[in-house]
């Protein structure tokens, strides 16, 4: 019964692709064969994971419960203007709804990236209310998984690892990103041109066809926002809800967006130090915002001639990515992840403090402390090259002044950085500065047409898709926006108890919250301003700072943490 009615709702779906702009999508029909495909829906394996880079680790958190999904491959062709010309398999999962008689359709997920993989996203939201009442829809995008793969070649990477490298050594970033691009082309040139959003979304009415439905309803976390986006404007007949979790600007496309990434983690930085200033009789890091700032500048000032090693170099058990002394780039990259977290502020002005006193005395840093800035590393991970091919669906600067010009002012203006794109690494060329391809087509214009006004969630201290980014997307397509205040988390759905009963009351009942709605984050710490208080880890016995780290970062979540 589904293969037959994924078949009957072929011709209309066919109807509505050839009005995409696609040529040879009419007289002749030659994507009926997708459309009308029949899949074999088989229970779901345990996947073989990737051999972690050195120094990292990969864990897969739903290990054993895999066969709770059905998995089926998905045919779809590599252009879609020339469908003969190759086919790509698209890997997708599904978690029916559980309670089949409140059954509301299907619900796409998609957590980012570019390059998140989003198949196993329903087992992240399989005990959520929205579990009851959708099958939830999980897939590789094209690109991404076995299936898809595409990869780049290995290269050195011979980017400095400082947040603030001299002029003299911007060629090295220009360097490394000529030399993924050439990696990148040589591994997947032939299909680079065609991972891009809009067939991406091509790929998901696909899979709305193969389940059989008239509609989809959709959840797209980050670059998943601009994804579900480009479906509504593509397929505005075949979308019903939408809900975009930390938004992406549509006029940020995509050099701007990288960029902004800086301003939303300096935000933090900022409100951190405002935070600090007013317990200045508590971490004595200075009386106000100002002072804090200076505070940690001269501390990192100090770092840079001379790093403060841990108590133990390499104590036992310590990943191997973790930090073996705190030098001016540890610090700034302390502060830029550590500061988007409100409830472990405390622990951020302990760690400085200490570090200040380290730096001074000319002793090492605790392994308590250190293991509280360790915590807040990731893991290397697997880079496929979606990502530098995604993004490269826009056009970037060819000029590399461009580029130099902003690395100088970012170097001054934003130090708190990662390898992920905040600080100078933002500014920096990338793969798509040397784009190797020319892209089809042009970005889909983006409106909402014929589809129900959506949902938008946003946070004013997102360091990842930067505040300005949920309003102008609301803004794009007339959604509802609901501000999440006095956090730097990026996506709520599935971590804020506010956003959740928004989202669900939407979702199963199609009840938009109020204009101008708001959530509250997960709140500061409980530490009194304008007196002394005792709030280092000694007042609790037994609990250490890597654990107070841990506890304030625990977060429950559907999805993967992704790039942009």
């Amino acid at each position: 019964m589904r293969y037959r009615s994924a078949v009957l709702g072929a011709a209309t779906a066919l109807a509505l692709v050839a009005g995409q702009g696609l040529a040879g999508a009419a007289g002749g029909d030659p994507l009926e064969r997708f459309y009308g495909q029949a899949v074999d829906w088989q229970e779901c394996q345990d996947p073989v994971l990737p051999e972690p880079p050195e120094g990292g680790i990969i864990i897969d958190p739903w290990a054993g419960l895999w066969h709770l999904m059905d998995c089926a491959l998905v045919t779809v062709p590599v252009n879609y203007r020339d469908p003969a010309g190759g086919t790509f398999r698209i890997e997708v999962s599904r978690l029916r709804a559980t309670d089949p008689a409140r059954r509301r359709g299907v619900l796409l997920l998609n957590p980012g990236g570019p390059g998140g993989g989003g198949l196993s996203m329903p087992l992240g939201a399989r005990e959520m209310e929205i579990a009851k009442h959708f099958d939830l829809i999980g897939f590789q995008p094209r690109g991404v998984g076995d299936a898809s793969a595409l990869t780049c070649e290995v290269v050195t990477d011979t980017r400095p690892h400082t947040s603030r490298p001299t002029d003299e050594q911007f060629a090295l970033y220009t360097a490394y990103a000529r030399a993924r691009e050439d990696a990148c082309q040589r591994a997947g040139g032939a299909n680079r041109p065609y991972i891009n959003s809009a067939n991406t979304a091509r790929d998901m009415d696909v899979i709305r066809a193969i389940l059989g439905e008239r509609k989809i309803n959709y959840l797209g976390y980050s670059y998943g926002t601009y994804l579900g986006a480009v479906y509504g404007s593509l397929f505005p007949a075949r979308l019903h809800r939408s809900v975009l979790d930390s938004s992406v600007h549509p006029g940020w496309l995509w050099r701007e967006q990288g960029l902004q990434q800086s301003v939303g983690v300096r935000f933090n930085v900022d409100e951190w130090a405002a935070w600090a200033g007013d317990r200045d009789a508590t971490y004595h890091l200075g009386a106000s915002r100002e002072e804090v700032l200076e505070a940690t500048e001269a501390l990192a000032a100090r770092l840079a001639d001379h790093a403060v090693p841990l108590t133990i170099d390499r104590p036992e058990g310590w990943p191997a990515y973790w930090p073996r002394q705190i030098d001016r780039s540890e610090l700034d990259r302390f502060l830029a992840v550590s500061a988007q977290t409100r409830p472990i502020w405390d622990v951020i002005a302990e760690v400085i403090g200490e570090l200040r006193r380290a730096a001074e005395d000319g002793s090492a840093l605790s392994a308590d402390a250190g293991a509280a800035v360790g915590a807040l590393r990731e893991p290397p991970q697997v880079d496929s090259g979606v990502y530098e091919t995604v993004t490269c669906e826009a056009d970037w600067p060819a000029d590399l002044d461009t580029y130099y010009r902003d690395m100088r002012s970012y170097r001054d203006r934003y130090p708190y950085w990662d390898f992920n794109g905040s600080g100078v690494v933002g500014a920096a060329p990338t793969t798509c500065t040397f784009r190797s391809f020319t892209p089809p087509e042009p970005l889909v214009p983006l409106a909402r047409h014929g589809y129900p006004a959506g949902l938008v969630i946003q946070a004013d201290g997102d360091p990842a898709t930067q505040y300005r980014g949920g309003p102008a997307m609301a803004a794009a397509l007339d959604d509802r926006l609901i501000t999440v205040r006095d956090s730097g988390e990026h996506g709520h759905f599935g971590a804020n108890a506010c956003v959740d009963a928004a989202v669900n009351a939407y979702l199963i009942n199609g009840v938009l919250p109020s204009p101008g709605a708001e959530c509250a984050a997960a709140p500061r710490p409980d530490v009194p301003a304008g007196v002394s208080a005792d709030m280092s880890a000694d007042a609790a016995p037994g609990v250490t700072k890597e654990q107070r780290v841990r506890a304030g970062t625990e977060r429950r979540s559907i999805w993967q943490p992704p790039r942009a």
